[in-house]
């Protein structure tokens, strides 16, 4: 858990708005999602999986708007940060982030937190990732 020293900005009762410059509800995220990627690896651990193995994972970015899902997948492809296509389900609009690399904790926490990031700055949800077991052939 982290532990941070009050800053200027800290008003006991009213609320945290930043530490150390950082917005909090972006930290919040970060760790909130850390924490999911975590219990997600250790139920792909159980199921066998080879972390060093790269596959294609999908990241799953909640839209309000098909302006804003274009907006993001343009971002995130003009960048080269992944492969994005948006799509529309139930009238709810998504995009769905695609990048093949492996899923060792240290590369998929980097990943999966830049991708809460880029919900934070367009005003999308993250909605985690998945990817196929991925087992070592001998």
């Amino acid at each position: 858990m982290l532990n941070f020293r009050q800053s200027s900005d800290y008003v006991p009762g009213v609320g945290l708005t930043t530490v150390l410059g950082v917005h909090v509800t972006v930290l919040d995220s970060l760790m909130q999602n850390a924490e999911s990627d975590i219990d997600l690896l250790r139920k792909l651990d159980s199921q066998g999986d080879d972390f060093a193995v790269p596959r294609d994972v999908e990241f799953m970015l909640r839209c309000p708007s098909a302006e804003k899902a274009d907006l993001a997948a343009d971002f995130i492809n003009d960048y080269q940060f992944g492969v994005a296509a948006t799509q529309e389900s139930d009238g709810e609009h998504q995009v769905v982030v695609v990048v093949n690399m492996p899923i060792q904790q240290h590369a998929i926490l980097s990943v999966s937190g830049f991708m809460v990031c880029i919900g934070e700055l367009f005003g999308l949800e993250c909605d985690g990732w998945g990817c196929i077991v991925q087992k070592q052939h001998p």
